[in-house]
Order: C-alpha cells, then structure tokens, then sequence
C-alpha cells in the first residue's frame, strides 16, 4: 500500500525538497503541503494522510500545538517531527503531545523514506544522534514521578513492566525478545497489552510514559 504524506513547513524550499525526495519512493505519496500549524489541522482533516511530516517552529500554530490537535482528532494519522536543532528543548514536548518520533532536517533521503514507513507502521523513530540529548529532557523535566502513571504502572504484569523498561531503552521486539529468550510474538503480544493498558498510542509513548513515571533514569 501506498504511504500518504502531508508535509508541513514554512519553508519553501524544505516543503519542496522532501516532496522529489518522497515521491521518488514506489511506496510513498505526497498528498500536500502545509505551511504552518494551523493548515496543517485543517489539511489533515481534509487529506486524512497516514503520515504528517511537521516542522516545530512556525508561524500561527506552532508543530507541538498542531500534533496535539491533529493526534487528538485524528489518531489514524501519525506525526512525524522534523527539526533542525538536535538540542531542540521542544522536541520532548512534541513527543509527549503525541509525535511518533523526530528526525533532523539534515536526515539523507533513505533515513527520511525510511523514516516515513516506520511510523506508518506504528513503530517509534527517535533519531540515534540525538537520543541521549533526547533522555537528558526527560531528567530535566521529569524529576518525580506523575502520580497517574504510578497508578497505571500498577495496573502491568511484572514481564509487561519488564517489556516496558526495554522499549524506553530502544530496545526492538526482536531485541526484547532475544533478551529475554521468548519468541517476538510473544513480546508483540506484551507491547499491544502494555499499549492498552497505558492508554497509550505507539511505543514513542510508552518510552515517554517510562521516563515519567521514573522506571527507566537517564544514564
């Protein structure tokens, strides 16, 4: 199946780069352009796109207020981040208002195509280069646990807090599982269950979740 992508800058030529380099996939189609926040929510709502490639910093609506309302009104769309900073203090933001992952601008265009399709697929992308910077945030902003994710912790198996750990860590099913001698459906079966149980969307938010509620510390 074709990937439908709607990409949003307030760039000209960063709208128009990404569009050659993602049309000359044979599995990805881009099916519009946005050039700030606010017609970003309104497009996504007209184009119903599988993936939303969103700047952070743009005029009228900024990408984390746009992810927020888009994942909220439109949870089969999935937000792909895009910024230029690897240190940009937003992105934690961004992730924790329903973003799939990030990637910088500065991604080749394999990483981006690639990029696309795992969000598509409901897996989570955090760029390798800014990962650690990624976690350092989440020390900074997280300091003590949330007691509505105590609560739900409470809620997952010992093996299912377990999996949970691991995917914060970026850890992939078949990593999981190697670690700890189960078959990769059986983590499958774990990660949906852990999914549901958190009212969470995709592993980006239960790595998120992980970090606040403290079962996983920078280092």
């Amino acid at each position: 199946m074709t990937i439908r992508v709607l990409i949003v800058d307030d760039q000209m030529m960063v709208r128009e780069g990404f569009s050659v380099l993602l049309n000359a996939m044979p599995d990805i189609e881009v099916i519009g352009e946005a050039v700030n926040g606010r017609e970003a929510v309104t497009k996504v709502a007209e184009l119903a796109p599988d993936v939303v490639l969103m700047d952070i910093r743009m005029p009228e609506l900024n990408g984390i207020e746009a992810t927020r309302e888009i994942v909220a009104a439109h949870s089969e769309s999935k937000v792909l981040v895009l910024t230029t900073f690897d240190l940009d203090e937003y992105v934690y933001q961004a992730l924790r208002a329903g973003a799939s992952g990030f990637l910088l601008k500065d991604a080749s265009a394999r990483q981006l195509a690639d990029g696309v399709r795992v969000v598509a697929a409901g897996e989570a992308l955090l760029a390798p280069t800014v990962t650690r910077r990624l976690i350092t945030e989440f020390s900074k902003l997280s300091q003590t646990p949330r007691p509505p994710a105590l609560a739900q912790v409470g809620e997952l198996t010992e093996r299912e807090t377990e999996v949970l750990v691991l995917i914060a860590q970026g850890l992939s099913n078949a990593e999981i599982a190697s670690r700890l001698v189960v078959a990769e459906s059986t983590i499958k079966t774990h990660v949906s269950r852990v999914l549901v149980k958190l009212g969470l969307r995709d592993r980006t938010q239960a790595a998120v979740f992980a970090y606040e509620a403290r079962l996983v510390t920078p280092g």
